[in-house]
């Protein structure tokens, strides 16, 4: 009896625009975005963890909204501005919450930390003045295996009060 032939999907082009980079690439319509991100466009630093949007590791910003990479195809990402960990800081220039994690030692694996800085950074962005409740809200939706999450919430705290005080 002869094997059947497997369907394939075709690749289809794409171009997304990560870190203010576009990107074009060929990817299957069923392929994540977070897989996208790692395989086609070279950003590693964003992880993937649980691959069910529960974790949060893939967190990225996308048109100023955090988003579970792991949840959207690579196509619905099209036209939209991608901020992954990569265009959060430089090494000669980190962001706040990027020293705010170092100095409040509020990473140990590292593996959740682009996510946590990501959603971070978007919470801090679309409200400056986010209070001691609402940011533990926030920060509750990504996991981290490592820390016991207090450290990470001191880092958060930090940062949010060292950027208000740049607003000043």
């Amino acid at each position: 009896m002869p094997k059947s032939k497997k369907p394939t999907t075709e690749e289809i082009e794409i171009t997304l625009t990560i870190n203010g980079r576009d990107h074009a690439i060929r990817v299957e319509p069923r392929k994540t975005l977070v897989d996208a991100i790692r395989d086609d466009c070279g950003q590693t630093g964003t992880h993937i963890g649980c691959e069910h949007g529960i974790c949060g590791t893939c967190t990225v910003v996308i048109d100023g909204e955090a988003v579970r990479a792991c949840l959207m195809f690579a196509v619905q990402a099209q036209g939209k501005d991608i901020r992954t960990i990569e265009g959060l800081g430089t090494p000669d220039n980190l962001h706040p919450l990027q020293r705010a994690f170092i100095a409040h030692h509020a990473l140990q694996c590292g593996f959740c930390t682009p996510g946590f800085l990501m959603l971070a950074a978007n919470a801090l962005e679309q409200n400056p003045d986010i209070d001691d409740e609402e940011l533990l809200d926030v920060l509750s939706s990504n996991l981290c295996r490592c820390t016991g999450y207090q450290n990470i919430i001191k880092a958060v705290r930090a940062a949010r009060d060292e950027m208000r005080g740049a607003k000043v």
